[in-house]
């Protein structure tokens, strides 16, 4: 870092998540010193605003982050597994919003609010959770704190912008269709849900899709496993751990930004109560809770687009089950679950005074 701020570059800048970071930066707490702008071949030479100036995007490229001190990258995994590394080598620290780097035993998975400490052991790069994995720890960090946390059953309820733009402008065209009463062009704009490079699509407006992702073992799609496994991984340090069970459901809904979770936690301490669980919540950092059914009040993605919070309602004890417990958790995919969660691991790292590549690092 010079004595005036960091110099900082954001790979894949032109995409739905790298323009909100670059907003989310802009609003940081960061010093910054300079921006980068780097993206593919076809995005050179655009213009995009920070802080009212007009900066060029050039191309990611390794030589692209000289000088660099922090990367701030949403690009895809092809791309940060090759260009990660070379970052790191001249010295860069990345925080990465692909899923390639999250398994990996050398890259901590980080969402501040639950494990900050986790930073501490970074050897250049920083892996981001997936969007709905994200908003879940935030709202169960102080439950697993207060009560302690022994099981996790969530279905999930996620927005057509967690497929990129694509599947947006696919929805919205779906809907029009279906509106001007032709179901069959509504079908053939199928191309991009529920998983691009699959062999079936099916339109998701005025539908519901139970496959994010692609399937694998035991009929569990990717996604289910992504949550399964990164949720263990942040709460627990450890992928398999056993000391929470979890399983997860995940869908895609036509709601076009904001993922909604219905979450099912059996809790250690049964003498919690519906009251102090709500308590819980609503003293937690990022979580907002709105709950009070008198009034109808309770989290939406339509109130929740824009927020950096996630947001907490529906609290209830379950009858059946002593010590489980019910909530329905909301969060912005695109801020708390992309943009502003790698914007707040930087602005963590800068915190700690963690910019920098440790000596033994190595990435081959």
């Amino acid at each position: 870092m010079s004595e005036a701020g960091y110099h900082i570059a954001i790979l894949g800048a032109t995409g739905a998540v790298g323009n909100r970071i670059l907003e989310q930066l802009e609003q940081s707490t960061i010093p910054v010193k300079s921006v980068k702008l780097l993206a593919s071949e076809r995005s050179v030479g655009k213009q995009l605003n920070f802080k009212g100036e007009p900066i060029s995007v050039e191309l990611a490229e390794p030589d692209a982050f000289e000088g660099i001190d922090i990367v701030l990258a949403s690009a895809g995994g092809s791309v940060s597994a090759e260009l990660a590394p070379e970052a790191v080598k001249r010295g860069a620290v990345v925080v990465d919003n692909s899923s390639y780097w999250r398994m990996d035993e050398r890259v901590p998975l980080v969402v501040p609010e639950v494990n900050p400490e986790a930073l501490r052991q970074h050897q250049g790069i920083i892996a981001n959770p997936n969007c709905s994995t994200i908003q879940m720890v935030v709202a169960l960090k102080p439950i697993q704190d207060q009560f302690g946390l022994n099981q996790v059953i969530v279905s999930t309820y996620q927005a057509a912008s967690g497929a990129g733009q694509s599947a947006i402008d696919e929805v919205i065209a779906e809907a029009q269709a279906y509106i001007d009463g032709d179901r069959a062009i509504m079908n053939d704009d199928a191309h991009i849900l529920p998983v691009k490079g699959d062999v079936k699509h099916y339109p998701l407006a005025f539908n519901l899709l139970a496959q994010i992702d692609v399937f694998e073992d035991e009929g569990y799609t990717h996604e289910e496993y992504k949550m399964i496994e990164e949720t263990k991984k942040i709460m627990l340090g450890d992928p398999k751990a056993t000391a929470i069970k979890v399983t997860a459901t995940t869908v895609r809904v036509p709601v076009i930004i904001g993922h909604g979770e219905s979450v099912y936690f059996e809790v250690a301490d049964k003498s919690a109560t519906r009251e102090s669980v709500q308590a819980a919540f609503a003293g937690a950092d990022g979580v907002v809770l709105q709950d009070d059914p008198d009034h109808q009040i309770y989290p939406q993605p339509l109130l929740a687009e824009g927020s950096r919070d996630t947001f907490v309602g529906r609290v209830r004890r379950d009858l059946e089950n002593e010590g489980a417990f019910h909530a329905w958790i909301v969060s912005d995919n695109l801020l708390k679950g992309a943009a502003w969660n790698t914007v707040e691991i930087a602005e963590q790292l800068v915190k700690d005074d963690l910019v920098h590549v440790p000596e033994q690092a190595s990435w081959k």
